[in-house]
C-alpha cells in the first residue's frame, strides 16, 4: 500500500509540473470530437465567473486547457462571496498571484476522478480517501448521507454539491465553499 502511494504521488508530483508546463497557447484547444475543456466550461457557466477570474488573473487557464486529463473541484461565486470581505479583490491582485496559485491548485487532482471513482476510494479506505492536489497539499473525501464532504487543510467541511460534468480534459465536481490549503 506504501509502495502504491508514493507510486501515485510521484505520479501525481509529475503530473503537476507537466501542468504547468503547457503553454498558454493551449488555451482553445478542442478534442477531436469539439467537447469543450475544463476553463471553456466554467467559462460557459455564470456561476463559476468568479473562478475563471481568479484562473485567468493566476495565469493557470493555458496549464488547465491543455491535454490534462484533470479533476477540478470547482467553487461556485457563492462559495467565493463567503469569504471574508475583500479576500476575492485581494486575491485577484498581481502581488498575490502565488497565494491564489496555491488556492486554485489545491482544488485540482491530476487523472479523471469521477464521482464513482471518488466513492469507490472513499469505500476503499474504509470511509475517508486522502487526495493530493496539484499543490501538493492533501484533502480528506467521506461520504455523510450519500454526499462527499471533503476537509481541507484548515479542517473545513466542504460539500460537493454536483458531480460529473465531463469536459474534454477532465471533470468539474461543484463545492459549496473554497478549499483552503495551509500554506
Amino acid at each position: 500500500m506504501l509502495k502504491t502511494t508514493s507510486r501515485i504521488a510521484a505520479t501525481l508530483a509529475g503530473a503537476a509540473a507537466l501542468a504547468f508546463a503547457v503553454p498558454a497557447m493551449a488555451q482553445h484547444h478542442h478534442s477531436s470530437n469539439d467537447t469543450p475543456n475544463i476553463v471553456e466550461t466554467a467559462a460557459s457557466v455564470d456561476d463559476f465567473s468568479t473562478l475563471v477570474a481568479a484562473v485567468q488573473a493566476a495565469d493557470l487557464a493555458g496549464a488547465l486547457s491543455g491535454e490534462g486529463p484533470f479533476t477540478v473541484f470547482a467553487p461556485t461565486n457563492t462559495a467565493f462571496n463567503a469569504l471574508p470581505a475583500g479576500t476575492v479583490e485581494t486575491l485577484l491582485q498581481p502581488a498575490n498571484r502565488d497565494t491564489l496559485t496555491s488556492i486554485l491548485t489545491y482544488h485540482v487532482v491530476a487523472g479523471r476522478v469521477s464521482a464513482n471513482d471518488l466513492i469507490g476510494m472513499i469505500r476503499a479506505g474504509n470511509g475517508h480517501a486522502r487526495i493530493t492536489t496539484l499543490s501538493g497539499e492533501t484533502l480528506i473525501a467521506r461520504l455523510n448521507n450519500g454526499t462527499v464532504v471533503l476537509t481541507d487543510q484548515a479542517d473545513r467541511q466542504v460539500l460537493v454539491t454536483q458531480t460529473d460534468i465531463n469536459t474534454a480534459n477532465g471533470v468539474i465536481h461543484v463545492l459549496d465553499r473554497v478549499l483552503l490549503p495551509t500554506g
